[in-house]
């Protein structure tokens, strides 16, 4: 018998041209709300694989891995059921544009970050130092 496990997900905290990129999600849940872009592992597909793949699916950029950030795992965090997400802090590089589930994307100082989906507030609080070394 297959256990029941949470799904797993990534989340990228992209730098790019000194900011972060948010993607302004389409689909519910949180539908126009900004967001880290990440998104569902799939089957055969490794962590890193997956945060780079949906990276490019929603943002364009191609993405280099700095570090994991950390590792999100509370039951409520997304809406559609347990979920836990690994996150990297990454940098972009290519051209910026919205695809995939994307409705629109955005570029962020780290003191303009809307209130967002999920608990990506939370993510971003959480590596401010790491994200500030890598500006600085």
């Amino acid at each position: 018998m297959k256990p029941v496990t949470p799904l797993l997900t990534v989340d990228a905290l992209i730098i790019y041209k000194g900011k972060l990129v948010l993607v302004k999600r389409k689909n519910p849940p949180y539908q126009g709300c900004f967001a880290l872009p990440g998104g569902f592992v799939e089957v055969g597909e490794t962590v890193e694989a997956a945060v780079a793949r949906e990276a490019k699916e929603e943002t364009g950029l191609d993405i280099e891995i700095i570090k994991l950030q950390g590792v999100y795992s509370d039951p409520s965090r997304d809406p559609r059921g347990h979920a836990v997400s690994i996150c990297y802090i990454a940098k972009g590089s290519g051209m910026l544009k919205a695809g995939s589930d994307a409705k629109d994307i955005g570029l962020f100082g780290l003191n303009e970050i809307p209130k967002l989906a999920f608990d990506h507030n939370k993510i971003i609080e959480n590596a401010k130092s790491d994200i500030n070394g890598i500006l600085s």
